[in-house]
């Protein structure tokens, strides 16, 4: 049996305005689906994240692997695609 480990990135400077932008589109859809940070923590995948791990990411503090995004999206129900449309 595989663990999940889900690890927390520290910040590339080189990214951070998008990072910023990817943790608010997560931020709108969970607003919109009236879920919790501990809501959505739980919905991702079998053995979920942390609370303080989606607040990490919703503020730009931390990033993530692409896995915790897709899980993200899929707790969501949105395609991932749609954490990365900008609005200017």
């Amino acid at each position: 049996m595989f663990r999940l480990i889900t690890r927390c990135f520290p910040m590339d400077m080189r990214h951070y305005k998008e990072w910023i932008k990817i943790g608010l589109n997560i931020l709108y859809y969970r607003k919109e689906q009236r879920l919790t940070q501990q809501q959505l923590a739980d919905a991702c995948g079998e053995e979920g994240i942390s609370r303080a791990f989606i607040q990490r990411i919703e503020t730009g503090v931390s990033s993530c692997s692409v896995d915790t995004l897709i899980d993200i999206a899929n707790a969501l129900d949105i395609p991932l695609y749609k954490l990365f449309e900008f609005k200017d």
